[in-house]
């Protein structure tokens, strides 16, 4: 397997700005189009198979800038799961009941069970990003978070939940055409929001909550990928190809049967 993403090392700082959003490790749309649709196959054969066993969970959470293509990158890995062993949250602004409680309150509810693949658009992450850029905390409340992340992920891989994080990483210029094009398309003027013009002015502040959050929260037991997205199509089959490997090296297996198939008789 060959991708263009880069895993953040923990204790190495990760530059956003070496990091090729056009990077396709090489791969053309034909051949990468191609193999996930091979892959598909198999990935739902091994989610059907952890759902079964059901001893263990995988969190898969997705962060990136507006346009980053967390709702395709979702739509895309969920094709070939079986939808009852998985669970999709988006986290958007909290409410006033989520802001009466600590900020990993409404996350913790909806990590997965055993068995099921819990899928997050946005994620806890946000209290380190949105809130630190707009400045809706204090600078020691949001830098006193990324330790209490690490320790909320630890709690959950320390638990039997694999966690995989992708933030997926576009270029200015890229956001601005996708921009353009919900303002464009009467099928996705839907997701454009004037606010987004705003959000895109706050560009650099963003890269350097995500680079700060990449290099304090990278761990060895939940480590940060980075996925050079300005080509979905390189972005999808680079996630495909992490979750298999993932899936692939955990080897669910069928559990162990209560009783002799060969001894019932179904009438």
């Amino acid at each position: 397997m060959k991708t263009a993403i880069v895993v953040a090392r923990h204790g190495h700082k990760v530059r956003l700005s070496k990091i090729d959003p056009d990077d396709t490790a090489g791969v053309t749309k034909e051949e990468a189009l191609e193999r996930v649709a091979r892959l598909w196959e198999t990935l739902n054969d091994l989610q059907e198979t952890f759902y079964a066993e059901s001893r263990r969970s995988i969190l898969v959470i997705f962060q990136g800038i507006d346009t980053g293509g967390k709702d395709g990158s979702i739509k895309n890995l969920c094709r070939s799961f079986n939808p009852a062993g998985v669970r999709i949250a988006s986290f958007k602004t909290p409410t006033h009941v989520e802001l009466d409680h600590d900020f990993l309150w409404r996350v913790h509810k909806a990590t997965p069970a055993n068995g099921m693949i819990g899928i997050w658009n946005r994620s806890h992450y946000e209290d380190v990003l949105i809130a630190r850029v707009h400045r809706l905390i204090k600078k020691k409340v949001w830098k006193g978070r990324y330790e209490q992340i690490n320790a909320f992920e630890k709690i959950l891989t320390n638990n039997g939940t694999t966690i995989l994080k992708f933030m997926l990483h576009i270029s200015k210029d890229e956001q601005l055409k996708r921009l353009q094009a919900r303002i464009e398309n009467p099928k996705k003027q839907w997701k454009f929001n004037p606010a987004d013009l705003r959000e895109r002015s706050l560009w650099d502040d963003y890269q350097d909550a995500y680079e700060d959050a990449i290099n304090c929260c990278s761990t060895k037991h939940a480590p940060w990928h980075i996925v050079p997205a300005n080509h979905k199509w390189a972005r999808d089959l680079a996630i495909v190809e992490t979750v298999l490997e993932i899936l692939k090296k955990m080897k669910p297996r069928y559990p162990t049967l209560s009783f002799d198939p060969k001894t019932v008789t179904v009438q």
